[in-house]
């Protein structure tokens, strides 16, 4: 009976003990269920539409009249001339007084469109995309909408041309285009990229700098290239990865073909949409727009060592280092705070200036600047726009007014430097002619009219031109200060090919020997016959043959192995109005309500998302535990 005594209560309490540990196992095991329930509605919330999906839409395809072709327009006064009338490289060089010292105005409102606007929040995936429909049905004469291809979930990455010739290409004046929303947690630029539409249509009338700017420029604004990542990204979070990646984990800016590395990352439908995007139109100029700090950032973003001291590395120059120097202090000397320099907080860096080289910030790999440069010879700057990623709305109204200037006034850096046509002997255009200014070994080529553009800063150059059939040349010219300088360049025929460029054939890999870091290898001499194109290795910088069924060199099999996402060659024929362009337009009149049903990919283990996956994991365990004590 004693012994019965002392053990009742013993069994009492380990009773007690047992059903109180099963009571805290099951409420840990609810609270992660809970989590998982909220990380699965949060995420997938975006879906609530009720309307068909854009994916069945049937988008009509303008085709405006053929333009006239103009080669420059000054402020105040247009000439033009047929493409059969070039001047002679032998002309003195000529300069086109564009006036750019004046300030864009405030933002001014039309009265006609005293009721379009643009509310200062962020715009989701449906909001932002009836936004830019109702922007192309109140401004069809000076903006058009198209996508470039569609994110992982099936949003498309819209893109809006803000121009005076929104649907065809002004031959002889530039394309620029601003990249926002890369990572889907940095918000601010994709809100500032909807307010920069919104300026520039409602300011045409009234602003004579705009005027001239959408004159002689044809603005490609994709406001979000990441639009999946967007969706799960959360207001308020100035750090961490939430939404940073696409849907299936991967950092865009960390996706594209690299120039020192070799990047074995699998390619992105959002990348291979960019890639192809500056296949098909030869940019000039570039901002990517980002988040998590205040700093206009330039090339190279990598370096050829592989050594890496987090905010103590060496600079990685490029052959045009002034130049992207002068294009980052044109963005951070215009912005009322980027310019000091400024440490975001403690233990992070400060930028003199409030500029700095890529690499010297930190190395990376796969990055889209570096991608621009090379591979296409269009100059990009990484603008990092705020040191909260995904600040409280409340600020938007700050940041417009701190941006709206630095963003017009770098656009117009497009219109400095060196522009003009490449010709045969007949007036004829040269396509993909090879070019690069002596000294500077990235080089560049003519589009489908002949036509080229590089920023330069004032000086005495020489252009190198090459051309498959033809003599080469060197052409001594002048740039000045903030005036374009207009360069003809006339390239005779070898015997027998007279008017006739034989079709390119794949040229190797072109970053083996780069100049700049030691490479040998002599240019093609002048007044020699070219019967195939000079090494890449001396005109550094330009792509084979677009279409061609190989990949673009640095690409994953670099130049050799075929792949499903190939660049696509601009099938138009010279016959026809060439200068419509590759994409296809939407007819803002033809629009349905706006749905999507995004897509649900397979998420691989490293992707964002392994949370819930642990959660479920956790919350099994010890319901499983739970009962294995009792029992």
């Amino acid at each position: 009976m004693q012994t019965s005594r002392v053990s009742a209560p013993c069994c009492k309490s380990g009773r007690m003990k047992t059903g109180s540990w099963c009571t805290t196992s099951l409420v840990v095991g609810l609270i992660y269920l809970y989590i998982l329930a909220v990380e699965e509605v949060m995420g997938q919330q975006h879906t609530d539409f009720n309307s068909r999906p854009l994916g069945f839409e049937s988008p009509d395809r303008f085709y405006p009249g053929a333009a006239q072709v103009r080669i420059m327009q000054s402020q105040g006064s247009v000439f033009s001339v047929p493409l059969d009338s070039f001047s002679s490289p032998s002309e003195p060089v000529q300069s086109s007084q564009l006036n750019q010292n004046r300030n864009p105005a405030p933002s001014s409102v039309s009265s006609a469109n005293s009721d379009y606007g643009v509310e200062f929040k962020y715009h989701d995936y449906n909001e932002l995309t009836q936004f830019l429909r109702l922007t192309s049905s109140r401004f069809p004469s000076l903006t058009a909408l198209y996508s470039i291809g569609k994110s992982v979930q099936g949003r498309d990455l819209w893109v809006m041309v803000v121009s005076a010739s929104p649907y065809e290409h002004m031959i002889g004046k530039p394309d620029v285009k601003y990249v926002a929303n890369m990572h889907g947690n940095e918000a601010v630029g994709r809100e500032m990229m909807l307010h920069l539409i919104h300026y520039l249509v409602t300011s045409y009338e009234t602003d004579q700098y705009i005027r001239w700017l959408l004159d002689n420029t044809r603005i490609h604004i994709l406001p979000s290239m990441n639009p999946d990542g967007f969706e799960v990204a959360r207001e308020g979070t100035c750090d961490g990865g939430q939404g940073r990646y696409n849907a299936l984990g991967f950092d865009l800016n960390r996706n594209f073909p690299d120039y020192f590395k070799q990047n074995n990352k699998n390619p992105q439908p959002e990348t291979d949409a960019v890639k192809e995007w500056v296949s098909k139109i030869q940019f000039t100029l570039s901002g990517s727009l980002h988040g998590g700090a205040l700093v206009a950032s330039y090339p190279f973003d990598n370096t050829p060592t592989t050594s890496f001291n987090s905010y103590n590395s060496p600079p990685s120059v490029t052959p045009d280092d002034d130049v992207f120097k002068h294009l980052a202090l044109t963005y951070s000397s215009n912005h009322e705070e980027m310019h000091r320099g400024e440490p975001c907080k403690a233990g992070t860096p400060s930028f003199n200036q409030g500029i700095t080289n890529g690499a010297s910030w930190y190395p990376l790999t796969g990055g889209m600047q570096d991608f621009n440069y090379v591979w296409n010879g269009c100059m990009e700057v990484t603008i990092e726009m705020s040191c909260c990623k995904y600040p409280a709305r409340s600020q938007l109204p700050k940041f417009w007014e701190q941006n709206r200037l630095p963003l017009v006034k770098y656009l117009a850096e497009a219109h400095r430097g060196v522009q003009g046509f490449v010709q045969d002997e007949n007036g004829n255009p040269i396509e993909k002619a090879s070019l690069k200014v002596k000294s500077r070994e990235v080089g560049f080529h003519t589009t489908k009219y002949g036509e080229f553009w590089r920023v330069l800063l004032p000086g005495q150059y020489i252009l190198s031109v090459f051309a498959e059939g033809y003599y080469p040349r060197e052409v001594e010219f002048a740039v000045v200060e903030q005036h374009p300088t207009l360069l003809n360049v006339t390239l005779v025929a070898g015997a027998g090919k007279v008017g006739h460029r034989p079709q390119q054939r794949r040229k190797p890999h072109p970053f083996e020997t780069p100049p700049w870091l030691g490479g040998s290898g002599a240019g093609t001499g002048m007044g020699v016959l070219v019967t195939r194109a000079p090494p890449l290795t001396n005109v550094v910088g330009n792509r084979g043959d677009i279409g061609e069924n190989t990949n673009p060199p640095g690409d994953i099999g670099g130049g050799t192995n075929t792949r499903a996402n190939q660049f696509k060659a601009v099938t138009t024929s010279s016959s026809q109005s060439n200068n419509v362009e590759p994409y296809t337009f939407f007819n803002p009149g033809s629009f349905a309500p706006v749905t999507f049903s995004p897509r649900q990919p397979d998420i691989p283990s490293s992707a964002p998302g392994w949370p819930p996956r642990l959660a479920v994991a956790l919350a099994t365990g010890c319901l499983l535990a739970c009962f294995f004590r009792v029992q």
